[in-house]
């Protein structure tokens, strides 16, 4: 099968899927170029409240394809820019892994407000075997996620862990029995689908350390109708019918 990123949307939900069967889903450099495109497509897409990023078939994603590289790509500003784009993506993301979640693919997993895995799962950051030097904002964002301490393990050792290491590192938000991810992934961003996109939108800037805005969110909380809603569906015991949209 050819190298390439899928994507559906259905009830509010965005899936995209890495898909590079022949290499354990190892992004190629097209696939890196390709990502912040189809990203920003589906940021404008109003029926999209919620991207789930996960990997066709096994496997998450094993990396980069470094033989599908010429000599004017840099493998590093790839990477990154479909990281960052990915990070900046203003509604929730949730990384659904099962199998090898490695180097880029750990990048792209760091990049997701939340990580789901199956058990069975195994993570790596392996730049030290190939004597790259990891970039700053990936170093700084695997560290917010597990800690200096963990991140240096990672970073220094290039060793994969498993999926209870990963949890207990912080790395991953919950672990799923073998067989049932998809059924939790759905689950849960259907969740995410049912909430005000307001809150979401606000906590994901305060969450991150962008706080700049905090007038521009009070402003759009006073105008948006959510509150309200929400208030009015918790006393009437009904779900709410929230309506901001970014």
């Amino acid at each position: 099968m050819d190298a390439t990123l899928l994507h559906t949307v259905s009830d509010g939900v965005a899936t995209v899927v890495v898909s590079h069967p022949a290499k354990r889903n190892a992004m190629t450099a097209a696939m890196w170029r390709a990502l912040p495109g189809l990203l920003d497509g589906l940021a404008c897409d109003p029926a999209v409240r919620v991207l789930v990023l996960t990997g066709a078939g096994p496997t998450f994603c094993a990396g980069a394809d470094i033989s599908s590289l010429t000599g004017d790509d840099d493998p590093r500003a790839l990477a990154v820019a479909a990281e960052e784009a990915l990070a900046a993506f203003p509604k929730p993301t949730l990384a659904a892994i099962r199998g090898f979640c490695v180097g880029g693919g750990s990048q792209l997993a760091a990049a997701c407000d939340l990580r789901f895995a199956e058990e069975g799962a195994s993570f790596g950051v392996t730049p030290a075997k190939l004597g790259v030097v990891y970039p700053a904002s990936s170093t700084r964002r695997l560290a917010s996620l597990v800690g200096p301490a963990w991140a240096k393990y990672l970073l220094y050792s290039a060793e994969l862990i498993g999926a209870q290491q990963a949890l207990r590192a912080g790395f991953l938000n919950e672990l799923v029995p073998a067989g049932r991810l998809d059924g939790r992934v759905a689950e849960f961003a259907a969740v995410l689908a049912a909430r005000s996109q307001l809150t979401q939108a606000a906590a994901k800037e305060f969450a991150d350390g962008r706080t700049d805005r905090d007038g521009y969110w009070e402003e759009q909380a006073a105008g948006s109708g959510d509150t309200a809603e929400g208030v009015a569906a918790f006393l009437e015991r009904r779900a709410p019918r929230f309506t901001w949209t970014p």
